[in-house]
Formats: structure tokens, C-alpha cells, sequence
């Protein structure tokens, strides 16, 4: 299906606020409520809406430090890759990971409380991952930009 303006219309609304009713999206994008409701369900089931969730403030959770980290495994095979990214989906504290080019395998957005937090996460669990050789960290001082909405 091709998006027309509409359906940009909406998907921008909805990354801006996704507690939107359908009422006022309908009259916010100019279409009856059930002709707007139509064409989310639509959005959803043809994945252009993977899903609506809460953005909790991670300081009030107890989550201040965000921590990116380069990964470099042992070998570059499928098998390696394949077992690193099913132990890191086990790990709620990874918030991102992404296969990279360029000096690492894979760069991670991890959160946790505090400096000791990640001291005891990188001792007890990221460098014995499996396939993990070396693990470069960067702490990240200042979040300027994050988890924007995507521009189409």
C-alpha cells in the first residue's frame, strides 16, 4: 500500500502523541471518526504502526546512565552473530543493539543507575556474552537528541 497524506498525516500525529483519541485524530487530519479509525487499523495491520507505548523518564525509575558500547566479537560468522543476538534479546537493561560497519560488530544503548551498575552489568554479564572479545565503552555525558520521530 502506498501512504497518501492522510496516512502521513496520522502516523506524524500519533509519533507526536500517541494518547491521541481517535476523535481527535479524525478531526485533526479532516476524515470522519470512522473512516479515521479505518485507516489506523489499516496503519497497524500493515506495519506502519509496530506498536503505542509510554516513554517512562528513566531518572524516575532509577535509570540516570546511559552507557553506549562498541562490541568486537571472536569471529565474523553467522553462527557468532546468531548467538550474540539471542543472549542480547534476553537482556532488558540493552535497550538497542545494532549490527554496525566499522570498528565493532555491534554498537549497544544500554541504561542503568549509576556508574557501579554498569561496573557490576559489564563484569558479571556483557564480557561473558558469548562470542564477545573486546568491549569498547562510552559513557554518555549529555543526551541531546533521543528516540526522535521519524520525518517523511
Amino acid at each position: 500500500m502506498t501512504l497518501d497524506r492522510i496516512d502521513k498525516r496520522m502516523l506524524r500525529l500519533l509519533q507526536s502523541n500517541g494518547r491521541l483519541t481517535n476523535a481527535e485524530l479524525a478531526t485533526q487530519v479532516n476524515v470522519s471518526p470512522a473512516t479515521c479509525h479505518r485507516r489506523t487499523q489499516r496503519l497497524f495491520e500493515e506495519g506502519y504502526i509496530q506498536s503505542v507505548r509510554a516513554l517512562v523518564a528513566p531518572e524516575t525509575v532509577g535509570l540516570g546512565a546511559v552507557v553506549m558500547v562498541g562490541v568486537v566479537l571472536d569471529r565474523s560468522t553467522p553462527e557468532s552473530f546468531a548467538n550474540f543476538e539471542s543472549a542480547v534479546l534476553d537482556l532488558p537493561m540493552i535497550l538497542d543493539c545494532h549490527l554496525v560497519a566499522g570498528d565493532f560488530d555491534y554498537l549497544l544503548k544500554i541504561r542503568v543507575a549509576d556508574m557501579a551498575d554498569f561496573n557490576r552489568f559489564h563484569g558479571e554479564v556483557l564480557i561473558t556474552l558469548p562470542e564477545v572479545r573486546q568491549a569498547r565503552t562510552f559513557f554518555v555525558m549529555k543526551e541531546v537528541k533521543d528516540g526522535a520521530p521519524l520525518h517523511f
